[in-house]
């Protein structure tokens, strides 16, 4: 079988494609056939030396997959052969708040990833996903969709009314406005350009502004709001945004970081999240009963991940390049196998 190793230079490295033996399946671990990954702004920073975490030497990149049970090992009971699954990112963190133990199972980290024709993984990573869902489309959620979900239920779970604000239109950014849409809430936006913010308002965000022409953006967005700001910002660029999120913010409101995108600064006054009791907490991912919650009300719905572009196996690379570009608009997959 197919599959890429990453080769490490310095603190820098590089995706490989290699033929390997197809894996065994021991106790508790499940052989799955991947059909699909999507990759995540983590994995180019991974390529770039960027990415604050221990990764593991030749390893198989990618933490979000979706295929089909090839093989069961012994004791295995919560799936069969022939079920359509994903991957949550972690292959230890079931339920509840993260320690920091659950590293030891990150998915494409400390662990081998999917971004292979067939991998092995812990049965208790897996989760089976909706038929209505394709692979590509069920590849694109376990990263992206899960943090969006848990962002959004982290401190109290978002109401009908409410305002959220978010930031471009990475994977994160467009999950969450889908899931805030389904809990009826009010959805605004800042991006780069006017072709992104009219994509966005076709995705059914109501109101968008541009922080190219409008430096100012969280003046526009306390305006959107009627000058009380929004009750949640989920935070992706960090350094550049973290300081007009908070300003954008209502009293009592709550910024979720979820990424690093424009770097590790920012300066956010601790006066401000004094006077203003903000809540500012840190949301990566989350437990796989979230990703099961979250199929279940995705389902319901029948929400569709947004997808940017597929590409074969073989261009595995042009992917990385697109992710790396900014230009997209949604997840950015891999079709591993038909």
């Amino acid at each position: 079988m197919k599959a890429v190793r990453l080769v490490k230079a310095g603190t820098k490295a590089t995706p490989e494609l290699r033929e390997e033996p197809l894996p065994t399946p021991g106790k508790h671990e499940v052989l799955i056939r991947v059909h699909a990954v999507s990759l995540n702004y983590r994995d180019t920073a991974v390529l770039r030396g960027e990415y604050p975490a221990k990764i593991k030497e030749d390893g198989i990149p990618i933490s979000d997959g979706a295929g089909e049970v090839m093989a069961i090992g012994e004791g295995v009971s919560r799936v069969k052969p022939g079920d359509r699954i994903a991957v949550s990112c972690s292959t230890t963190w079931i339920g509840g708040p993260f320690v920091p133990e659950y590293h030891t199972g990150s998915v494409g980290f400390a662990i081998d990833g999917l971004l292979a024709e067939s991998v092995v993984m812990n049965e208790q990573a897996l989760v089976r996903i909706p038929d209505y869902m394709s692979y590509a489309e069920a590849a694109s959620l376990p990263c992206a969709a899960v943090t969006a979900w848990t962002a959004l239920n982290k401190i109290a779970p978002l109401q009908p009314g409410q305002t959220v604000l978010v930031q471009g239109t990475g994977g994160v950014s467009l999950f969450a406005v889908q899931f805030a849409k389904v809990f009826g809430a009010r959805v605004l936006a800042i991006t780069s350009s006017d072709e992104k913010a009219a994509q966005l308002k076709e995705l059914g965000v109501d109101a968008v502004v541009n922080y190219r022409t409008c430096p100012d953006w969280d003046h526009e967005i306390l305006a959107l709001t009627d000058g009380k700001g929004v009750d949640q910002v989920i935070e992706i660029a960090g350094e550049k945004t973290i300081v007009k999120s908070a300003a954008s913010t209502r009293v009592g409101g709550v910024i979720s970081v979820i990424g690093f995108a424009s770097g590790f600064g920012g300066g956010l006054p601790p006066i401000d999240i004094l006077t203003r009791g903000l809540t500012v907490t840190g949301s990566a991912i989350g437990p796989r009963l979230d990703f099961e919650a979250m199929l279940a009300a995705m389902a319901r719905h029948e929400v569709h991940p947004i997808i940017d572009r597929v590409y074969p196996f073989s261009k595995y690379h042009e992917a990385y390049r697109r992710l790396e570009s900014g230009q997209q608009v949604g997840k950015v997959v891999i079709q591993v196998t038909d």
